[in-house]
């Protein structure tokens, strides 16, 4: 068994990257076929959903919670016929008085429901990270994919910003909180108790062993040369603006070279230029 094999399993009802059939296996290895879910930003409950599936084809209880009133008012409506979902209208913050765990205080949700699904776009990392009151036995969390699976980032703890934070980051949270990765899209990682680690055989956990793909990183490196290089992805990933190797050059090409290939005079000319470079 390899250990991306939970992967394989991708497949899309409602979502995004295929998470609706990664959640149905692992809920089925963790011997789960109905139970509680809840999600946030839920949009309109539907769309993109990471719990539509489960509400509609497995008969689970849910909280869909969505800042936009607009969206909580089509999510309410399309579920107004199911006494099971509870719709909430709210940011889900990282404080005590915006937290997860206030918002589910107000409903009759157990402390170790099923499967929470985080994607708000940022502050992801910091929602999960202030919630202490409930342990969900499954969490699919947003990362950042443009994050290569090396680098640690997370964005500040700002609800205005909207950065995202990178796949390892959230699995050295994981870790902290109990939890363990078992799983990645493109998009979402899937981390579950401790507890129940074990049940999924998979030996190597790293972000790196998980992680099916890097598509949307880019990567910048040097030359000896001093020459900046753009490969990989090569674009902004939501806005679609291009890298442009050109605009990014640090060194003007008639300076650029190794340092010990070049004459006395280049080399003095470069070394200066190099010490403004660095002062600015």
């Amino acid at each position: 068994m390899d250990d991306q094999w939970l992967f394989r399993h991708a497949r899309n009802v409602h979502s995004q990257k295929g998470e609706d059939g990664i959640i149905e296996k692992i809920l089925e290895v963790l011997g789960t076929k109905q139970g509680w879910c809840v999600e946030f930003g839920a949009w309109d409950g539907e769309y993109l959903s990471n719990t539509y599936n489960l509400i509609a084809n497995h008969g689970f209880s849910a909280v869909l919670i969505e800042g936009s009133a607009e969206r909580v008012g089509v999510m309410t409506e399309r579920f107004r016929a199911n006494a099971k979902v509870i719709p909430v209208h709210a940011f889900v913050g990282f404080t005590p008085d915006d937290g997860l765990d206030k918002i589910l205080a107000a409903t009759p949700i157990p402390s170790d429901f099923d499967v929470l699904s985080i994607d708000i776009d940022g502050n992801d990392y910091h929602a999960w990270k202030a919630v202490s009151r409930y342990r969900p036995k499954l969490v699919v969390i947003e990362f950042n994919p443009t994050i290569p699976s090396a680098v640690e980032f997370v964005q500040p703890a700002d609800m205005s910003i909207n950065q995202g934070s990178s796949l390892l980051s959230l699995s050295l949270l994981a870790k902290e909180k109990g939890y363990e990765l078992i799983a990645a899209t493109e998009f979402n990682g899937f981390f579950v108790p401790n507890e129940y680690f074990s049940l999924f055989g998979i030996k190597d956990n790293s972000v790196h062993a998980i992680r099916p793909n890097e598509n949307l990183v880019t990567y910048i490196f040097n030359g000896f040369d001093g020459t900046v290089f753009v490969r990989g992805y090569g674009k902004l990933g939501w806005h679609g603006v291009p890298y442009r190797e050109s605009r990014m050059q640090l060194i003007p090409r008639l300076l650029r070279g190794f340092p010990d290939t070049q004459g006395k005079a280049m080399k003095r000319i470069a070394k200066y230029y190099r010490s403004i470079k660095k002062r600015i």
